[in-house]
């Protein structure tokens, strides 16, 4: 499913994540579509930018409406991506649509669309939480059968999780779930006592979250559609009370890096920044004292 590949850095193995996407949101903006124009940004910036990736997952929402045309459009954008491709599903997608836009990737036992695989020693498995019909997560006895099976084939390999979902009540009170929904005591039961697994990565929430979930360090990564705002007070579904729900953030994308011992993310806005300082034989010094302070 993955293609075999050397990282381009000795050093580090380099997994880009992006996520909600939501292509198809609003298709008849000229001269494109705004998410369409922000996910093109985001491309230019990771595929010609210094930190060209080894691995992109598109961790869910890759579409609006889970339609053929919007996977065709978002796959065309990806022509001539330089490493391995993971598209996910998240809850306004679909799994027929996928496949056909990503025909490199096949199908579990069940239909579900979750896989494991190896690079540079770090296991990633990527999860199917998409339940049709339904805008939150989902992980059934099924899938956690699958999930607990793939974390007893390598119990001492260091492992890398994503799925669409965040399992965690994060304080966005009209995108959480309940802190007690059966997927995420279900997830939760598996993964507890798994201490190969170094983190687990998300999207759905269109912030960047972090906090830990089952003894594990856990972050979401913000979308390339427009943000959810940041809103940490009660909502009543009853009242609505003109509170911000949708910014237009820049667009963010997160590199993960894997140095062979520990992983460490990072996260980018994308945006038409000026640039300050570059390493010109004036700053020379200023690098040299840094390293040499290493002693």
């Amino acid at each position: 499913m993955i293609p075999a590949q050397e990282t381009r850095d000795p050093r580090a193995l380099l997994i880009a994540q992006i996520t909600d996407i939501h292509v198809g949101f609003a298709p008849d903006e000229k001269p494109e579509e705004l998410n369409l124009t922000r996910f093109r940004a985001v491309l230019e910036r990771l595929f010609h930018g210094p930190n060209v990736p080894d691995l992109l997952v598109l961790s869910g929402d890759i579409t609006d409406h889970g339609d053929g045309e919007s996977f065709a459009k978002t796959a065309a954008l990806l022509e001539g991506c330089p490493c391995p491709i993971v598209p996910m599903v998240g809850n306004h997608d679909s799994r027929e649509g996928l496949l056909g836009a990503f025909p490199h990737m096949e199908a579990a036992e069940g239909g579900f669309l979750h896989w494991a695989f190896e690079m540079a020693g770090l296991r990633i498995i990527c999860l199917d939480s998409l339940e049709d019909g339904r805008h939150g997560g989902a992980f059934c006895e099924a899938r956690a059968a699958w999930l607990t099976a793939r974390l007893a084939e390598a119990p001492e390999t260091p492992t890398l999780i994503f799925l669409h979902h965040p399992p965690v009540v994060a304080g966005i009170d009209w995108m959480d779930p309940a802190p007690d929904e059966p997927w995420i005591v279900r997830l939760r039961s598996v993964l507890e006592g798994q201490t190969q697994v170094q983190a687990i990565h998300c999207g759905h929430l269109h912030r960047q979250i972090t906090t830990r979930f089952a003894g594990i360090p856990l972050g979401v990564t913000p979308s390339v559609a427009p943000l959810v705002a940041m809103d940490l007070s009660a909502i009543d579904q009853d009242v609505p009370d003109d509170r911000e729900l949708i910014t237009t953030e820049p667009p963010t994308y997160a590199l993960h890096r894997w140095d062979g011992q520990r992983l460490v993310s990072h996260y980018e806005r994308v945006g038409d920044w000026q640039v300050l300082a570059r390493y010109t034989q004036g700053l020379q010094p200023m690098i040299r004292d840094m390293f040499a302070e290493r002693g």
